[in-house]
């Protein structure tokens, strides 16, 4: 049967949702899933489909067409939708389970994975100093409304997703995640504030 042209280096074969689900269930410290995926170039949005969730799911790439993730419930959900949209899109995926060969191997996979995870921390820490730079100004301009605390509540709500997300791929637990968990609690306290000064406002009206 004549297969697609697709892009990356790695043979694959079909995977289906309960398959991988059988092998997340049934993780194992310190294994890997490497995932090797072959997606037609055309139309890209199938392939782009695939990247994206499989930087959502936290894996790390390897290789052109080849990706690692630590063999953890918590990355099943994701690895199994990259693979039935990579389906969806006349391609393929072959999990396989691995280890590192020697010591050296098992640290730089480890290694690679919180060196991504950190970044998405930092990204994180970022957005809540904006956050809180948020408030301040429109505390500073006496923007005391209703409207403006529920933006900024769901501004909230939204880094709280975020860190949920992010926590729970932290495998290896990346240094920047402490300074993270510190700047949503400031955030957190930092909204407390302003709702006090809206309702304050509102009621002296």
């Amino acid at each position: 049967m004549n297969r697609p042209q697709a892009s990356g280096d790695c043979p694959a074969v079909d995977v289906t949702h309960d398959t991988f689900t059988g092998v997340a269930d049934d993780a194992q410290g310190g294994r890997w899933l490497v995932l090797a995926v072959r997606v037609p170039a055309e139309p890209s949005r199938h392939r782009v489909a695939v990247w994206r969730e499989l930087r959502r799911t936290g894996a790390v790439p390897l290789g052109q067409g080849c990706w690692a993730v630590p063999e953890v419930p918590a990355v099943a959900g994701g690895v199994a939708r990259a693979v039935d949209l990579a389906g969806r899109g006349a391609g393929e995926v072959l999990v396989l389970r691995a280890a590192g060969r020697e010591e050296a191997d098992a640290a730089r996979l480890e290694q690679l994975f919180t060196e991504a995870r950190e970044a998405e921390w930092a990204e994180f820490t970022a957005d809540c100093g904006k956050f809180s730079a948020e408030i301040d100004s429109e505390i500073a301009k006496g923007k005391f409304t209703l409207a403006e605390l529920e933006e900024e509540e769901q501004s909230l709500d939204r880094l709280r997703r975020w860190h949920r997300e992010l926590a729970a791929r932290d495998v290896f637990r990346a240094p920047g995640a402490a300074e993270a968990a510190q700047q949503l609690k400031h955030c957190t306290e930092k909204l407390a504030g302003y709702t006090d000064q809206v309702f304050r406002v509102l009621h002296q009206m």
